[in-house]
């Protein structure tokens, strides 16, 4: 099962956080926090691309299967029509012409 995203690229953009007299330079805050965005938007990108290409896959998986089963019914008929042929053959013309 997938996990779940915790935070949105909205949610990273607007967080704040409280100033201490030690504190964090804000604006390194801000640019590492630009980077994350944008790292976190290509993710998501990603992922949506890969999921609609796991879908067209999935459905062309299965056109694929539905082909191969038709040809393996269309053998199986080909083969039953020239069985009964090679039988009508020998009822013709003998076992001396189909062999």
């Amino acid at each position: 099962m997938a996990e779940r995203v915790q935070l949105t690229t909205k949610e990273i953009l607007e967080k704040d956080f409280k100033t201490a007299i030690r504190g964090y330079n804000q604006e390194e805050v801000d640019q590492f926090l630009d980077i994350v965005i944008q790292d976190y938007e290509a993710l998501q990108n990603e992922i949506e691309r890969l999921t609609q290409e796991n879908q067209r896959l999935k459905g062309g998986q299965n056109g694929k299967t539905r082909v191969r089963q038709t040809q393996a019914a269309t053998a199986n008929v080909n083969y039953d029509v020239l069985k009964r042929l090679s039988n009508l053959e020998k009822a013709v013309f003998g076992n001396k012409y189909a062999d």
